[in-house]
Order: C-alpha cells, then sequence, then structure tokens
C-alpha cells in the first residue's frame, strides 16, 4: 500500500473535472447518477437538494468529509473514476488527507444567500490553480491569486476550506492550512522558532500574498537538511498524527481524572470496570511473535528502571530525559509508561496493532506490573497476557501511533475493534467473572464502612420489607422528596442483592420527557452514510446479556421515572415486565424480532414525589410496580450515632428544627410526607461549621419552603426564621 497513492488520482480527477466547467448540468446528473448506482444518499448540496450549480470543490468534498466511512469513501471514488474516465488507480490510503465538516460541506452558499457569480470564481480559481501548479509562472501566479482572493472572501469560506481545496488537487505546491495544520506549524512547538518567526500570522481569511509568502517559506525549509519533512504531505500527515496524539491525551486525561474522582453517590467507588487498550508490540509489531508466545506485553524504556518506584508521570518524564535526551517532551511516552504500571488491571483487554492499518491479535490482561530487569533489551517492563486471538484485521480507520492507549471511553470503536472477531465469550467472562469484585451484604448496605461512610440510613426491618418487594414484584419503585436517598440507596441495594459490587449486572438510566422507545428498546437511526438502521437500546440490551447469564441476578436502575411517557418508552413490553409474564415473548416494533424479558431482570425505578410538574403514573404502569415510600432517616439508630459523633450542638439543633418542620408538611392538605425535608441534605460532613449550617438553610432548605408555599408567604418566613435561629 502506497502512503500517498491518493495523489496521483486527486490529480487526475481534477483533469477531468475541469472538463465540466462549462456545462455543470451535466456533472450535477453525473453525481446524481454517482449516488443512485452505489445506493447511498446523496448528501444535501442545495436547499431541498434543487441543485442548479456546483463548484469542483464541493465535488471534491463529496469524498472528503468527516465521519465518511472509508468504504463509502471508496465506493464513491470508484463510481466517479468510473463515469468520468479517470485514468488513475482508486486509492487506497488517504494518509494526509484533510476532510470538510459534514455541517459546512460546500464551497457555496445556497440559492438566495450567494452572490450571482460566486460559483463561477470558485471555477476560475479551480482552473488558474491547476494552471499555476502545472507551470508555475509570476503571471499565473498573479491570476490565482486573483480568484484566490474572490473565493476565499466569499461567505462560509475561509482559510481552512480554500487552501484544502488547493492542497486535494496540488499537494506539492498549495498548503492546506486547516486548524491542525496551522496549530501544528505556529504552536506545536515541532519547527524551528527562526522558522516559525519569520512567517506572516494568520488572519481570519488570508490574503493570497501572505499565503503564498507562508508557503514558499514551509517549503524551502521542508527540502533544507533541516528538516526530516520533505513535503506538505509528510508536514500535513504529521500534524494530524502528533495533533492526534495529543487530543487523545487530552481526552484520556479528563477521563482517567472522572475515573479517579468518583463521588459516592453511586456506590462504584471502590470497583473498575473493565478497561480496553490498543498497544503495538514494539515499532512495526516485530516483538509480535516473540510476546505472543511467551503470554506477555511489553513495552520499552527499561532504562529508567522499575515503573513503581515514581510517584507520577512528571517523575518519568523527568528521568527519560535525564536518561535519553534532554530535548524531546515525553509526554507522550511519560502518558503510555505511567498508564501501563498504575491504571492498566487485570482482566483489561488489549488489541495489538501493527503500524496504523491493522490488527494482529487480542488478548486479557493476566497480571499486574512486572519489571524484569533480567531482560536484555530494553522491553523489561512486562504484564501477563492470555492471548486469545492472533491473525490479521483491518483496522478500521486509523490508529493512533501512540504505543499505549486507553481507548475505553470510545464505545463506538471499542464495538468496531470487538467485531473483527468471531466471539467475545472470553470478554464476557472476564466482565461478569464475580471474583475479582468487592463483596457487598445486607450488613455493608446497612452500616457502611468502618468510618461510618457510605452509610445507609434505613433500618434493618425496611431494608427486608423492601428486598422482599423487589425479589417477588421484580419491578419497585423508590418513591420520596428529595434528600430521602433514593439515588444513594438504590445501586447499594442492588449490589446488596447479589453478594458483589459487579457494576457490570446494573444499568443506570435517566428519564426525561425526550427519552423514547428508540432509546429505550430500539429504533431506526440515521447512518454516517446515509439512510437508516436498527439501533438496539438501553434495555434491550441489557435483557440480551441478562439473558445468557441466567445464574446471576440483573439490576436495571431507572432515575426519575415519572419524568418519562412510560406507556410510549415501554411501548409493547408493558405486559412482559410483570413477574408472572417474565420469559414469554412479543414481536418488536421494528425488527420484528421476538423478545422476552428474562427473569433474572429486575427493574428499580427512583421517582420525585415533590415535584409538582411531574404526572403521576398511570394504573397500567402502577399496578405492575411496587412501591417503597423513603422516608427521611433522622429517627433511625445511624443518624443518631452520625449525630453523635459530629457532637455539634448547632447542627442538632438544626435537625430537630427540621423533624419539627416536616409534622407540619406531612399534615398539610397541599403536601403531605411525600414532601418532606429528607437527611441526605446533612451526611457525609466531617466536621460542622457555622458556614456550613447556614448555606444548608439558606441556599437549599429555604428555597424549597418557597416552592412548597409559594400561595403562603406567612408560613414560608416563620420557617425562614425557626431554621435561622437554629443555625444562629
Amino acid at each position: 500500500m502506497a502512503q500517498f497513492d491518493w495523489v496521483d488520482f486527486y490529480k487526475a480527477f481534477a483533469k477531468a473535472l475541469l472538463h465540466y466547467k462549462g456545462n455543470r448540468s451535466a456533472l450535477i446528473q453525473t453525481i446524481k447518477k454517482v449516488y443512485a448506482e452505489i445506493e447511498i444518499n446523496l448528501p444535501t448540496l442545495e436547499r431541498d437538494n434543487q441543485i442548479v450549480d456546483i463548484d469542483p470543490f464541493t465535488v471534491f468534498g463529496l469524498f472528503n468529509k468527516s465521519k465518511l466511512k472509508e468504504s463509502n469513501r471508496v465506493k464513491i471514488i470508484t463510481a466517479f473514476a468510473r463515469e468520468l474516465a479517470v485514468d488513475a488507480a482508486v486509492p487506497t490510503s488517504f494518509d494526509a488527507v484533510p476532510v470538510l465538516n459534514n455541517q459546512n460541506a460546500t464551497f457555496y452558499y445556497w440559492i438566495g444567500d450567494r452572490g450571482p457569480d460566486d460559483v463561477d470564481h470558485l471555477w476560475d480559481l479551480f482552473e488558474s490553480a491547476l494552471e499555476y501548479a502545472k507551470t508555475p509562472s509570476d503571471d499565473k501566479r498573479q491570476m490565482d491569486s486573483k480568484y484566490f482572493d474572490l473565493a476565499i472572501n466569499l461567505k462560509g469560506n475561509g482559510n481552512s476550506k480554500i487552501t484544502m481545496g488547493l492542497y486535494w488537487i496540488a499537494p506539492d505546491v498549495f498548503l492546506n492550512l486547516d486548524s491542525r495544520n496551522t496549530w501544528y506549524i505556529y504552536e506545536s512547538g515541532k519547527l524551528p522558532s527562526d522558522v516559525v518567526d519569520s512567517l506572516p500570522r494568520i488572519e481570519q481569511k488570508i490574503s493570497a500574498d501572505k499565503y503564498f509568502e507562508i508557503a514558499e517559506r514551509l517549503q524551502s525549509y521542508l527540502q533544507s537538511e533541516r528538516s526530516a519533512l520533505k513535503d506538505f504531505k509528510e508536514l500535513s500527515f504529521e500534524a494530524w498524527t502528533y495533533s492526534e496524539q495529543i487530543n487523545q491525551e487530552e481526552r484520556a486525561a479528563k477521563v482517567q481524572s472522572q475515573r479517579d474522582d468518583k463521588g459516592s453517590a453511586l456506590a462504584d467507588e471502590d470497583v473498575d470496570t473493565v478497561h480496553y487498550w490498543i498497544y503495538s508490540p514494539g515499532d512495526s509489531a516485530y516483538k509480535w511473535d516473540e510476546f505472543y508466545k511467551h503470554g506477555i506485553m511489553a513495552i520499552g524504556w527499561g532504562e529508567i528502571g522499575d515503573l513503581r518506584v515514581f510517584a507520577s508521570k512528571e517523575d518519568m518524564k523527568k528521568k527519560m530525559k535525564e536518561t535519553y535526551d534532554s530535548s524531546r517532551p515525553y509526554t507522550n511516552v511519560a502518558l503510555a509508561t505511567w498508564q501501563f504500571a498504575n491504571e492498566m488491571k487485570p482482566g483489561d483487554i488489549v488489541f495489538a496493532k501493527k503500524g496504523m492499518h491493522q490488527i494482529i491479535g487480542r488478548g486479557i490482561v493476566k497480571s499486574d506490573y512486572i519489571f524484569d530487569d533480567s531482560v536484555e533489551d530494553e522491553f523489561k517492563n512486562i504484564r501477563q497476557v492470555d492471548w486469545t486471538d492472533k491473525g490479521e484485521w483491518p483496522h478500521p480507520g486509523q490508529a493512533v501511533m501512540k504505543t499505549l492507549t486507553d481507548i475505553t471511553a470510545y464505545t463506538d470503536y471499542v464495538e468496531q475493534l470487538n467485531d473483527l472477531f468471531e466471539t467475545e465469550d472470553d470478554i464476557d467472562e472476564t466482565e461478569d467473572d464475580d471474583s475479582k469484585f468487592p463483596v457487598y451484604t445486607k450488613a455493608d448496605f446497612l452500616y457502611g464502612k468502618e468510618d461510618g461512610r457510605d452509610r445507609v440510613y434505613m433500618s434493618e426491618e425496611d431494608y427486608d420489607t423492601l428486598v422482599g418487594l423487589v425479589r417477588n414484584k421484580k419491578n419497585a419503585i423508590l418513591q420520596g422528596a428529595p434528600g430521602v436517598g433514593k439515588t444513594f440507596i438504590a445501586k447499594r441495594l442492588a449490589y446488596s442483592m447479589m453478594g458483589k459490587k459487579n457494576p457490570n449486572r446494573v444499568m443506570l438510566v435517566q428519564f426525561h420527557q425526550s427519552y423514547s422507545y428508540e432509546d429505550f428498546i430500539e429504533g431506526f437511526r440515521p447512518v454516517s452514510s446515509g439512510g437508516f438502521e436498527i439501533k438496539k437500546g438501553a434495555f434491550y440490551n441489557f435483557c440480551k446479556k441478562a439473558q445468557y447469564d441466567p445464574e446471576h441476578e440483573y439490576f436495571f436502575i431507572i432515575d426519575e421515572i415519572n419524568r418519562g411517557n412510560l406507556s410510549k418508552i415501554f411501548g409493547e413490553l408493558f405486559m412482559l415486565i410483570e413477574n408472572d409474564k417474565r420469559g414469554n415473548e412479543l414481536h418488536l416494533l421494528y425488527s420484528d424480532e421476538k423478545f422476552f424479558v428474562p427473569k433474572n431482570v429486575y427493574i428499580i425505578g427512583m421517582m420525585n414525589t415533590a415535584d409538582r410538574r411531574l404526572a403521576m403514573l398511570d394504573y397500567a404502569l402502577r399496578r405492575r410496580f411496587a412501591f417503597f415510600d423513603m422516608k427521611p432517616g433522622f429517627d433511625t439508630e445511624g443518624f443518631f450515632e452520625y449525630r453523635k459523633k459530629l457532637a455539634n450542638k448547632k447542627f442538632d439543633k438544626l435537625i430537630t428544627t427540621v423533624e419539627n418542620l416536616n409534622k407540619v408538611i406531612s399534615t398539610d392538605d397541599s403536601l403531605g410526607e411525600g414532601f418532606c425535608i429528607g437527611h441526605s441534605y446533612f451526611c457525609n460532613l466531617d466536621h460542622v461549621s457555622d458556614k456550613t449550617l447556614s448555606d444548608i438553610v439558606e441556599y437549599e432548605l429555604i428555597p424549597m419552603l418557597k416552592e412548597y408555599w409559594f400561595d403562603e408567604p406567612p408560613k414560608v418566613q416563620e420557617w425562614t426564621n425557626n431554621l435561622r435561629s437554629a443555625v444562629k
């Protein structure tokens, strides 16, 4: 595969396209014919797609757009080559080809918004650029500059689109100044500072004179001995590659930050799900056969020693600079080695790659990090891996160049990689292996950790009642006002019933006014190539997972269950969720597939009873769920112990005031027990300050009272005074 074999085709395509400058109606018919033949929907090129004119750069953009599948890209190009009699081979690689944003993929505005000569100016730029690229001269450059300035100042155009279009048709002459290239040239620090300082600054719409000056100075540098890159194509490819690495690193850092800083409300702070990694076993995978044979994966940088001695990525980076080359940044390397030693876990899935276009294996991490100083080469950093698959598979798109990348956050990408393999049994077994997850019992639910944290303020009697309702009915709703601990309890209840904190057998979704059957079960969704396909929803996928694991219990948790249109969301499954209907099959609405809700699936909903804006549940749904009232836990044994531990008189006085307030709320005809103030507002305080208590009163409790008694200002004022007095 030639890396830049697209260049010859693009040049030949431009030459063939130029013949249509005076016959654009024929070109429009050819475009429509191409899309009809390959059975892909024609992108929107005009209002209501009533196309009356088109420019050559927009035609190029048809197969140079973001989110266009490579298979469809090749289909479009192949069809155009046939219709336009292009005398060049269809490309096999699109490295260094910049692409348009899908939402801004025409070089002209639509009829009514564009000038009468806009499309003509684009054709003139196209023709003059080809002439200049063929035989550069001052007069041809002046002509090209004239049309460059006209085209770039058209509405909707700018530096990125115009220079991208020129680069497509003559990449050895014209420099692409899209956002990645501009960042790489001016901000990345990869080019010598004296070269960068000599370049004109980029304006919003650069003039032709400045554009040619930038291009010529960069070309002079690239052709010198100082540069490892030799032309604009290599520059563009390196800019894309390096910027992608930086973007991946920043995204990974954000994901990791969120992964490390888990909140305790959803009960997952001490468990970690399976992570997915893409990995290169040496440059061009030259160590692959050796690693596969020995059941390991390894990364280099062994000269800096055992990676566990470093306290941070910054320490690793510093050591690398001292050991190897102080002029290199080592940012990506330090991230990869840190993750390999500290973040990768047994049970994680690793995809081995060769270069950027080939997957060669998949495995399951089996050991913690190992440093083996006896290894003769630099690959002393090791983990044992059960390599379950070995072969050659085409990589979907283009892989990043880093040695090791955490790709867990990119669920579509992970799904594409998993789809390359015939079976996912090994992954399923890994995810559902309860032995690696913490034990979680009834006692853990009721009493929390040794320090009293993570405690649920519920009596043992209420817990037994709730568990009984869930097991017998299969479907239960925790209802109550905000602050009674519904969200805090939901996952902990599931874990206590499972006996393990296995998040792979629990799913949490939140209903809202726009949530639909298509989100929940299945529905038609648009695809990037055009048209629609059936996409399965959250509940469907969860039930299928439970169906193939009947020995374990699965819990589907729905937050704000009464915010959605439940009859619409559940559809024909309304009947199948009943306990005595589990296992019965019905035909689904879109796919006509037979589907059932497994008996080992439990549904736990959470319902806010204090929001007047929410509709009440209809009877059909109400009789399918058991309803458990969540009440404030101020009088539980756990909360008494919590108050005793805090030992703060103002806190005690505030709690007493709130308990008295709850008595008034519960007897109010317009409110009732479902509006009582919950204990969660006062939990998880390590120490109590006057400001903490005052903030709870002023910014949480008083606003709620104003909403409760919006038509009784005197009552609001009375209890506002009572609460404020409690914390003075």
